[in-house]
């Protein structure tokens, strides 16, 4: 049944939040129950299926697809779920009582309990025996979890940051240098509104910080976090094949930036940016991660530094994978029951 393959395709590629095949789900749902779209024709639910999967979504995942249009739609490609396969699965949906979006709900209960199960870890930790290498093993060696493992690292890079940042006490100097008070008076209200300073007042310090630059989609080679000190921040947590990394590269903001990728991919990636003329000021590995995660709780600043790096990771991974429990009362309201799936359906 190739709608059955392309469907467990799509529900292998998502990340944990299950955007496209709640969108699939909620499609075949609302035809089931006699909504008139036609599922051969993309335009009669193109755009209202958006609509259904965000009000699911907001309450199973806690969060709304904030991806482009263009990156929506994709779900509708012939390697996804393109109207003639979803058409095919609608009938046999109708045939049976809804037991494909029984199938797709209950694999996103899996999918959920696997982030209880990291969180339930983290949660639990003290300075005393938290591990961030067993933290993202949680990622990296569960199926379910690989495709959201680019965001377990940047929360693991944010709050490793944040927190040496804070401790070092950086603090960053603005300051105007022109003294002709023409220019300072005629452009009063730039330096109040835009500056922020006050007037009569030709220089500011502030704390170093560390921004995030939110959620990205799945294919974003751009910019992850930035400072307001100057660098710009890149994760990368994929294999590079050559090819991927050249693609990195030119899309990597020539200057201050500072690349964080696996051990394996250091050098792949210096090498063509440097073919490339690409500038980047430094290259960051796991490795490196580990060892800092590692000093932070060593004995001498677990008590300083752990204590804080533990709350920065659990805020982060709160927001970045809020936990509903809305899951099991969502399937019993639709009468979506595992022991129904049965077959080729089994989970």
């Amino acid at each position: 049944m190739q709608s059955k393959e392309n469907l467990d395709k799509v529900i292998q590629k998502s990340r944990v939040h299950f955007y496209k095949p709640i969108q699939i789900a909620e499609i075949l749902f609302h035809f089931r129950r006699g909504e008139k779209i036609d599922p051969s024709d993309l335009e009669s639910y193109r755009n209202i299926s958006k609509k259904w999967r965000d009000e699911v979504s907001r309450v199973l995942v806690g969060r709304v697809s904030t991806s482009s249009q263009k990156y929506q739609d994709n779900v509708f490609e012939k390697n996804a779920m393109p109207p003639k396969l979803l058409s095919e699965l609608a009938a046999f949906n109708n045939k049976n009582s809804g037991i494909v979006e029984n199938y797709i709900y209950n694999n996103l209960r899996k999918r959920l309990s696997m982030v209880s199960e990291a969180a339930d870890y983290l949660n639990k930790s003290t300075i005393d025996d938290f591990d961030i290498a067993f933290m993202l093993s949680k990622f990296t060696k569960q199926a379910g979890l690989k495709r959201s493992i680019d965001k377990m690292y940047e929360i693991t890079v944010y709050a490793l940051f944040s927190t040496i940042i804070r401790a070092l006490k950086v603090e960053v100097s603005m300051e105007i240098k022109n003294t002709d008070q023409s220019i300072l008076e005629d452009f009063s209200d730039f330096i109040r509104l835009v500056l922020a300073l006050k007037e009569n007042k030709k220089k500011i310090s502030i704390p170093g910080q560390f921004f995030r630059a939110g959620v990205t989609n799945a294919a974003d080679t751009g910019l992850d976090m930035w400072a307001n000190f100057g660098p710009a921040i890149q994760v990368k947590h994929v294999s590079l094949s050559e090819d991927l990394a050249e693609d990195v590269a030119e899309n990597t903001y020539s200057g201050k930036v500072i690349l964080v990728c696996l051990d394996g991919e250091k050098e792949i990636i210096e090498k063509i940016a440097d073919q490339l003329g690409t500038i980047i000021q430094s290259t960051i590995t796991v490795s490196d991660l580990k060892e800092w995660y590692s000093t932070c709780f060593s004995d001498k600043y677990k008590k300083i530094l752990g204590r804080n790096l533990l709350e920065d990771l659990r805020r982060e991974f709160s927001a970045e994978f809020p936990l509903s429990n809305q899951i099991d009362p969502f399937l019993k309201e639709r009468g979506y029951d595992p022991r129904k799936l049965i077959g080729i359906w089994s989970l």
